[in-house]
């Protein structure tokens, strides 16, 4: 009832139900009567109550009912209990009234208070001269805290030291504390230093049973202290200025990434950011410490540290320089192995979390490696972890880094190669799990990838999954099919808005599973209500439009930039740097603002070329795609023109509700691709991939996938209908 009646007067005093002079008169007593209850809790609950009354209490009331009462109730004569209510209530007056009255009121009180006679009194008010400085500012603070903080500092209490000392860092802001001698600094410094080892010079090697429980918890005390370093570095590199970081610092940053305690060498990965941005251009002098952190055998430590990965490399990359033209990571040939490794002995873990977080964050590799190293070390290791781990998050994770890797590729062979794979092996895999993932692939392709690029190598593979023999594929397309007709912009993508219709139209007829018929429902009401994308600009698509342009451009820039690559090599036989190629890609960026609003977001074909533009675009094709006038089709065109033979002989009805735009019968030319001026060279290849249909090339025939799960089935669970 007693911590009820507390709470129900604080509530008045908060919602205002009564006037402070009526809430004075009828309840201040009340509160005052019962602070030394012999329940601990009970007076807790009511001093804390009357500390909030004190804030809106008039001065004179506080002078009179609380302040004249405190000059009896703080003498060694009162109980503990009342001395120590005493502490707490000084620290919130001293607020509420001016410099002198609590110099001749206030102060005594506190002094006597200091050199209490128990220790809980003296650290209690020890933790009140924060408050009490503030009010009375700095000279008093000086002339009569100070001295009380100093001798508490001394006191033979172990919690009143603690809590002097905690006092005095929270006061340092009040004292000229930024002018030390040279003497101070130093001694300050080598002081540090020794705390950053305590502990370390004890002889290592013995057995944890022998140690007695005293020697035991000493260490943990060192350990904590070594980790409160640890904690502090970055602060104590700006204490000595970066530019002494290697003579006054870097042996004690070498010491701490070391420690053989787990705590320590955690808290300093964590810190690892920090010391890098405060390095700057000295960042090289940490190049080791990083590749030991990388290599640590905790993988807590590996976690902290990947927390910010990209942008420590970042920094290591460009020596702390956002205008530098060589990457400064050549000359740390450690870096490649040591990442490969982390991911290695995270992957051989149980911690699947810092499996998945540390792939996400090597999706930062093309910014500070070569497009090679990436291809070479990196690449198929994401291969092997969608193809072979079992958690789900971790093989997503490593699907749309390599999506990334991909996107940053420079050699078009290497990206050709990398897409078949993934068409092949996961998209016509013989496990369900693997073409269940290669939709997770196409999601990420949409992301990163222009429209055009999904169209032109993912589109067709993507829908011919509509005749997947396991539930659960065609189940994860339809959800998928929204974001697939996204990818399309008439009239020029006509032929393959005419294929997804045609596959959804297979769906409705011919799907037995219910739960699979129930979704490919929802999803044509949803197609029914997207608008399609036009060639030209249109206002409600503006801004992804210009995204999706930006993107075809620099797909382009990867084109480019290997031929440029091999006319200069063929030279004088010197790569181009990958800072030359984000140099030209930034320069060849055109601002949002100044893109004008009929500017096509693609290269068209013919029929959508319009006449205000036509010029600009023949000029475009003979400057950017001289090269690539008479290259081959991609090989899975030639399936859709044996589709499209077969289709226009037996007549063709589209879907209803599958789009706003109207879809014309079927002929020979509805399906012919984009020829080579509608194609973005980017992704012109140099040889045709292999045919990426599943629908011709390989029969519908669910025994044809040559897998267990070949057969059609459905398990119990509606989420997951079969077993891999």
């Amino acid at each position: 009832m007693q911590l009820t009646a507390a709470v129900s007067f604080l509530t008045i005093l908060q919602d205002e139900s009564v006037s402070i002079h009526s809430y004075t008169h009828s309840f201040l007593q009340v509160i005052l009567l019962h602070l030394e209850h012999r329940d601990t809790g009970v007076s807790n609950a009511w001093l804390e109550t009357l500390l909030s009354v004190i804030e809106v209490l008039p001065k004179e009331t506080l002078r009179h009912e609380i302040l004249n009462p405190l000059v009896s109730k703080a003498q060694l004569s009162q109980t503990v209990q009342s001395r120590l209510v005493s502490c707490k209530i000084l620290g919130k007056l001293t607020n509420k009234f001016d410099a002198h009255t609590i110099k001749r009121e206030i102060l005594p009180l506190v002094k006597s208070l200091c050199q209490d006679v128990e220790y809980e009194v003296r650290s209690c008010m020890c933790r009140q001269l924060e408050n009490i400085a503030q009010g009375i500012g700095t000279e008093l603070t000086k002339s009569v805290v100070l001295p009380e903080l100093i001798e508490l500092s001394r006191d033979e209490g172990s919690s009143v030291r603690l809590a002097a000392f905690e006092t005095l860092v929270n006061l340092l802001d009040i004292f000229d504390t930024g002018i030390f001698t040279p003497d101070q600094h130093l001694r300050f410094l080598e002081f540090y230093k020794k705390l950053c080892t305590l502990g370390l010079q004890q002889e290592n090697g013995h057995n944890e049973n022998q140690i007695p429980p005293q020697i035991l918890e000493q260490e943990k005390k060192y350990i904590s202290v070594r980790k409160n370093c640890a904690y502090n570095f970055p602060a104590m590199i700006v204490f000595v200025d970066p530019k002494n970081f290697h003579m006054e610092l870097y042996s004690t940053f070498f010491c701490l990434c070391h420690d053989p305690e787990v705590p320590v060498r955690y808290t300093i990965a964590i810190c690892f950011y920090e010391v890098s941005k405060l390095l700057n251009s000295g960042v090289y002098l940490i190049h080791k410490e990083l590749i030991t952190l990388l290599q640590d055998e905790s993988l807590e430590v590996l976690d902290a540290l990947i927390d910010h990965l990209p942008e420590i490399l970042e920094l290591m990359s460009t020596g702390g320089e956002s205008s530098v033209q060589e990457n400064k990571l050549s000359s740390l040939p450690d870096l490649i192995p040591a990442l490969t490794a982390a991911e290695q002995r995270a992957a051989a873990s149980l911690k699947w979390r810092t499996h998945e977080k540390l792939l996400q964050k090597y999706a930062c590799l093309p910014h500070v490696i070569s497009s090679d190293q990436i291809y070479y070390r990196f690449l198929q290791r994401m291969f092997t972890i969608m193809m072979t781990n079992n958690v789900l998050p971790v093989q997503k994770a490593a699907s749309r880094t390599l999506c990334i890797f991909l996107r940053y590729n420079r050699k078009q062979e290497q990206r050709h190669e990398v897409i078949q794979k993934l068409i092949e092996q996961l998209g016509q895999g013989k496990s369900y799990w693997n073409r269940l993932r290669f939709l997770d692939t196409c999601e990420f392709i949409i992301e990163i990838f222009s429209k055009s690029f999904f169209c032109k190598y993912f589109f067709l593979p993507a829908i011919e999954l509509t005749h997947d023999p396991v539930a659960n594929v065609r189940m994860k397309l339809c959800y998928l099919l929204p974001k697939v007709k996204s990818t399309l912009k008439i009239p020029a993508d006509k032929h393959l808005l005419q294929q997804l219709e045609m596959c959804v139209r297979k769906l409705l007829c011919q799907e037995k599973d219910k739960d699979v018929l129930a979704i490919v429902k929802r999803t044509v009401l949803e197609l029914d209500r997207m608008e399609m994308s036009m060639d030209a600009f249109q206002k409600k698509f503006y801004e992804k439009d210009l995204l999706d342009q930006e993107k075809e451009r620099e797909e382009l820039l990867l084109l480019e930039m290997e031929q440029l690559e091999k006319e200069k090599q063929q030279n004088d036989g010197r790569p181009m740097s990958d800072k030359v190629f984000e140099k030209k890609r930034r320069d060849t960026k055109t601002p949002t603002q100044s893109l004008p609003k009929n500017i096509p977001i693609s290269v068209p074909g013919p029929s959508s070329v319009t006449p205000s533009t036509s010029k600009e675009i023949k000029k475009s094709k003979l400057i950017r795609s001289q090269s690539f006038n008479n290259q081959a089709f991609h090989a899975k065109y030639g399936n859709l023109e044996k589709c499209a033979s077969k289709s226009s002989t037996a007549g063709y009805t589209p879907v209803s509700g599958l789009g706003k735009t109207s879809v014309l019968s079927l002929t020979d030319d509805s399906f012919r691709t984009r020829n080579a001026s509608s194609v973005p060279p980017s992704f012109s290849p140099n040889t045709p991939l292999p045919s990426t249909s599943r629908g011709t090339g390989n029969s519908v025939d669910p025994k044809s996938s040559g897998s267990k799960d070949t057969q059609p089935r459905k398990a119990t669970l509606k989420s997951r209908k079969s077993n891999p």
